[in-house]
């Protein structure tokens, strides 16, 4: 990533406002701006206008397909197809006999993979796995679904 100068607005620094509140004779408003959240947000959108945002649509779209070509290619079904399907999240079925939440426990654990469970009616029948933002990129891919792969093969 490139280094980038980011303009702090002058109130996110106003010290002034800390020492009224904190003392001062008259009750004033006191927040905490979400910074980091912004620069978050700063940082993200500087991305996606570097690569462009058709390059990046197009990114999630060709990384969604391989993704579940490897899953299908390691017996894993998705729980969404077609046009229905979301290139930044696939739903993934969690095959029986496999305790779903014992897999994403060890995926976090041994491989610092977060994936997401199923809610609602689907608690313990699927996981929601994220392909999304900068970290949508085949080696990203590679490792999950090398990851999915171990931990259904024991």
């Amino acid at each position: 990533m490139k280094n980038r100068k980011v303009k702090v607005q002058s109130w996110f620094l106003d010290v002034s406002l800390l020492v009224s509140y904190w003392g001062g004779a008259k009750r004033t408003y006191h927040h905490t701006a979400p910074i980091h959240s912004l620069y978050g947000l700063h940082e993200a959108l500087l991305l996606v206008h570097e690569e462009g945002l058709e390059n990046a649509w197009a990114r999630h779209e060709r990384n969604a397909e391989i993704f579940r070509a490897g899953l299908k290619k390691i017996g894993l079904n998705t729980f969404v197809n077609g046009d229905a399907s979301l290139p930044e999240l696939v739903t993934v079925v969690v095959p029986d006999g496999i305790n779903e939440e014992a897999v994403r426990n060890h995926l976090l654990e041994k491989y610092g993979i977060e994936i997401g469970a199923g809610l609602g009616q689907l608690a313990g029948k699927i996981w929601r796995i994220g392909i999304m933002g900068y970290t949508s990129n085949e080696k990203n891919i590679n490792l999950c679904l090398k990851a999915l792969e171990d931990e259904i093969g024991k």
